[in-house]
């Protein structure tokens, strides 16, 4: 395909490389190269440089100022291409996120080189033993990048593979129980946003990052029936779909001001991301006299009542959008998440206490 810019010029080398060149404006005996071709999300910012008579410089990456092989180096490499995997749809920017803070500890090492000697890891979890959990997830993350490292042979070896755990996984959240719901919703009343907050999670499920997208525009009508339908945003989640229940319909009518989402943060928009939303109820449960309570938890209760009323695993794996059965890895069909999570729905009697 032929591009037409006013003083652009392909050019073939010998060695059958193309070079771009660009003529100044109103200097047709200058020429200015640029570092990359059309296809090059940089190319147009370079091209309106040149014609500018401006020898442009390519965008750099932190990878480009580190130096080569180094432990700076490696780690912006790695996170680059966690970047560029945001990009194409296959990783989440939580997980970049999260990646970021935890090896950013091996920028502060002493230790210039790539290959982290074990021991000073070890050190370095040590360090952490306030935080068990938080030095298990750094070794793991180190774990993760020199496995990608080895992959493309930039390594040959893992230091952080074979380091002893400090941490062993606890139950979790704390589920709800009927107290305290009856206790968080006698403080937090109809058509406040903590009210509207715990009523989407309970009668829906879901996650704590669903509720920053969640609203009406997920509604629609199933079988003649009134429903809720969306695909979580967690990597692998199947589409939810479940009927929307009178009391979760009440609490979101409720509110003065209605918007995009059922839960409105500052400004009447939506919650910017799962983090904020996880802090602000935590904040509710906290005025209501349940500090150790979370969003999380409601997730866990629900499953809990459920089960307790009967429910078979499969009706759970359709209400929390699961893709598969843990004990029996049996996949949901999606054509029965329907049918299977109306009638787990519908076994609820809900308290007056709660509307």
């Amino acid at each position: 395909m032929k591009i037409h810019m006013k003083g652009l010029m392909r050019e073939v080398l010998p060695s059958g490389a193309i070079r771009w060149r660009v003529r100044p404006e109103g200097r047709r005996t200058v020429k200015i190269t640029l570092s990359c071709g059309p296809d090059d999300e940089d190319f147009h910012r370079q091209y309106l440089a040149a014609r500018r008579g401006e020898k442009p410089e390519p965008l750099r990456q932190a990878s480009d100022y580190a130096k080569p092989r180094s432990i700076a180096w490696l780690v912006n490499l790695y996170l680059e291409h966690l970047q560029k995997r945001i990009e194409a749809g296959t990783a989440s920017p939580k997980t970049l996120k999260k990646k970021k803070n935890l090896l950013a500890r091996l920028l502060a090492t002493p230790d210039k080189v790539m290959l982290i000697p074990q021991e000073r890891l070890i050190a370095m979890q040590d360090a952490m033993a306030a935080t068990p959990a938080q030095a298990h997830a750094f070794v793991e993350a180190v774990a993760v990048m020199y496995d990608w490292a080895i992959k493309r042979k930039l390594i040959g070896h893992n230091p952080a593979r074979g380091i002893d755990k400090v941490y062993v996984k606890g139950p979790g959240a704390t589920p709800w129980k009927r107290a305290d719901l009856d206790r968080y919703f006698a403080h937090h009343k109809k058509g406040s946003k903590a009210h509207i907050a715990l009523s989407v999670l309970l009668w829906t499920g879901c996650r704590v990052e669903d509720l920053t997208i969640l609203g009406r525009g997920h509604e629609c009508v199933i079988d003649g029936y009134e429903a809720l339908r969306w695909t979580p945003p967690k990597k692998g989640s199947s589409e939810v779909m479940i009927p929307l229940l009178a009391p979760l319909k009440q609490a979101t009518r409720a509110a003065t001001v209605q918007g995009a989402t059922y839960v409105l943060g500052r400004g009447g928009k939506p919650f910017s991301s799962a983090d904020s939303m996880s802090a602000m109820v935590k904040r509710w449960c906290a005025d209501a006299g349940l500090p150790h309570l979370s969003a999380h938890g409601v997730r866990k209760g629900l499953s809990e009542l459920l089960a307790e009323l009967g429910v078979s695993q499969y009706a759970l794996m359709s209400i929390l959008g699961h893709s598969e059965a843990k004990t029996s890895e049996v996949y949901t069909r999606r054509v029965e998440r329907w049918k299977l999570a109306s009638d787990a729905m519908n076994r609820l009697t809900v308290p007056h206490t709660w509307l």
